[in-house]
């Protein structure tokens, strides 16, 4: 396991850490994912969160339904074309989650030391005395002396609106528990999680299945982030279902930690603190993110600045955990109730991406390139020596950006692996490819993925800039330049294949 690395020349001066950074057109190297809502869902909302940095739009189906996030995305498409800047999808997956559903709405106040009867008997009413869950195992899951946690937004930490319960004794399906800690529970519906407990629940359930293939596949989306992933065949299960809804492109990131199957994984940093101590989470966390830059997948924190879910600003606690999650090599943060409820979508968006920013500046590049080239070894394979020379030229030459010409995005992630000091402009050709029964052109889900992965901006262009030569070049330079990454005399290196062969060349803008 490695952990952040800070690279600082020479000694701080106060006076320039309290200087303002310079804004750029990137806000940060680090994606923002946000989770569209109540707070979030109209198009004004969306579109600064577009300029403030947002580059995934997260939908959390775990509490609202098809028509409502559908009526959503329709917003998000007329803020992208408004903002002018791409957007991709994430469909959140609900899982095996266990539910007490509120009907009536109304507040439920638990007292410490108090006695409540978790039941399976969906005709009683949420009470302080007895709470109905939507599963009907828990005594043949549970014991004496386990733990039980309860809230409508369970892992924020708060105490005030989550409860801590321990099992005292199981009667028929019934659950015994006693209330540790007072707290009042409000909304619609509340998550339960058992610590160190697996639920014999499916990983991806019929409702969930029904969402995808609906709403995903109406709205092809570019992301499932697969809820309580527990094993590498849970992500298998799911891409085979993919594609019998036609939806071969969906990437899956897994929730928590299955590297090896998943096109990345989310830490649910809310899971991750209650099935672990809290002095083992950052070393999970730090692991975690270890593997998956070693590999080459991108990994995406949660939970980081809850308290902007009613604050306008963040801790000074969340904000130091956003920085270190950047220097531990973190491809991403998600937002969820910090946009999905919160009083401040926007500004939670545009402080993070601040937050990461500054944290880039001392990142330490060179180190974590090292790290990359010694765990590949050698022989390296012609694409990944290819790839990781245009990095290494870039640092050398202190370019402005890497421009790299794909098709499949594969070649602009490769880069993205050795974490480039500068913007990566992948420009991402169309091609031409059939079923046996249509020709299409694939390049627009190949690019909103790109979104998520850390330092790339992704360019879809027209098919013929596979053989435009220097014509695609002058497009990519000439928009670099219109978007403010490049200015006269900067030097970009370019990363681009002509005909059998890899080529990394160096280019200056002239003055």
């Amino acid at each position: 396991m490695q952990g952040g690395q800070m690279l600082v020349e020479g000694p701080v001066r106060l006076s320039s850490v309290l200087t303002s950074s310079k804004l750029n057109f990137v806000p940060s190297l680090t994606k923002i994912v946000g989770t569209l809502g109540p707070k979030s869902r109209s198009v004004e909302v969306i579109e600064a969160c577009l300029k403030a940095g947002m580059s995934v739009a997260r939908f959390d189906f775990s509490g609202l339904d098809s028509d409502y996030h559908q009526e959503t995305i329709d917003n998000l498409r007329i803020a992208v074309k408004s903002a002018r800047k791409l957007c991709s999808v994430m469909l959140d997956t609900v899982g095996p989650e266990l539910q007490v559903y509120n009907k009536t709405a109304n507040p439920i106040k638990l007292k410490a030391d108090d006695i409540v009867t978790i039941t399976p008997d969906a005709t009683k009413e949420p009470s302080a005395e007895v709470l109905p869950i939507n599963y009907s195992g828990l005594t043949g899951t549970v014991k004496k002396g386990d733990t039980i946690f309860l809230g409508q937004y369970l892992f924020t930490g708060s105490e005030t609106t989550s409860v801590w319960l321990e099992v005292l004794e199981t009667k028929d399906q019934d659950v015994i528990c006693l209330v540790k800690n007072t707290a009042t529970l409000a909304g619609l519906i509340f998550t339960m999680h058992v610590s160190q407990v697996h639920i014999n629940m499916p990983t991806l359930n019929e409702n969930d299945k029904l969402v995808i293939s609906n709403w995903g596949k109406r709205n092809n989306v570019d992301f499932i982030s697969l809820s309580y992933t527990r094993r590498a065949e849970d992500v298998r299960e799911l891409r085979a279902f993919l594609r019998t809804q036609n939806l071969h492109e969906t990437q899956i990131f897994a929730k928590i930690e299955t590297v090896e199957e998943a096109d990345g994984i989310i830490l649910s940093r809310g899971n991750l603190g209650i099935d672990l101590p809290p002095e083992k989470v950052f070393l999970f966390q730090k692991s975690a993110v270890h593997r998956c830059n070693m590999v080459g997948k991108p990994a995406i924190i949660t939970r980081v600045v809850d308290s902007m879910t009613e604050n306008l600003r963040p801790t000074r606690a969340e904000a130091t955990d956003v920085a270190n999650a950047v220097l531990d090599g973190t491809d991403g943060i998600l937002l969820g109730s910090e946009t999905l409820r919160g009083l401040y979508p926007i500004e939670a968006v545009t402080t993070v991406g601040r937050i990461c920013a500054e944290a880039e500046r001392v990142y330490n590049h060179s180190l974590h390139f090292k790290r990359i080239v010694k765990h590949i070894g050698e022989p390296m394979s012609h694409a990944e020596s290819v790839a990781s020379s245009a990095v290494r030229a870039a640092i050398k030459v202190k370019a402005a950006i890497i421009v790299v010409f794909t098709s499949s995005g594969r070649a602009a992630r490769l880069i993205a692996k050795y974490k480039p000091p500068v913007p990566v402009l992948a420009i991402v050709v169309p091609r031409l490819k059939t079923n046996s029964f249509k020709w299409t052109f694939t390049g627009s889900s190949q690019a909103r993925q790109l979104l998520g992965v850390r330092g790339v901006y992704p360019l879809l262009t027209s098919p013929d800039m596979a053989t435009s030569g220097e014509l695609g070049l002058k497009l990519a330079l000439d928009h670099g330049k219109s978007v403010g990454l490049l200015k006269p005399n900067d030097q970009a290196v370019v990363f681009q294949k002509i005909g059998d062969s890899s080529v990394v060349k160096i280019v200056q803008l002239e003055g």
